[in-house]
């Protein structure tokens, strides 16, 4: 799986309406972003976050 830093990645949809809603529209805002603040939005779950951990690991970068 390769991930682009422009787009979201590949996550359920109620997951990527949450990071949309949240104002988020590509991988590169979500580095340094606390975990828990993304766990926090309606429809974010264990799953999605761990898809955008991995996502942004292969770019180097992480959550907050």
């Amino acid at each position: 799986m390769d991930s682009s830093l422009d787009t979201l990645p590949k996550i359920g949809a109620p997951a990527t309406r949450a990071l949309t809603g949240a104002g988020y529209s590509s991988l590169r805002q979500l580095a340094g972003v606390p975990r828990a603040e993304l766990a926090k939005l309606h429809g974010m779950g264990p799953k999605a976050l761990g898809i955008i951990e991995a996502a942004l690991d292969q770019h180097g970068l992480r959550l907050g």
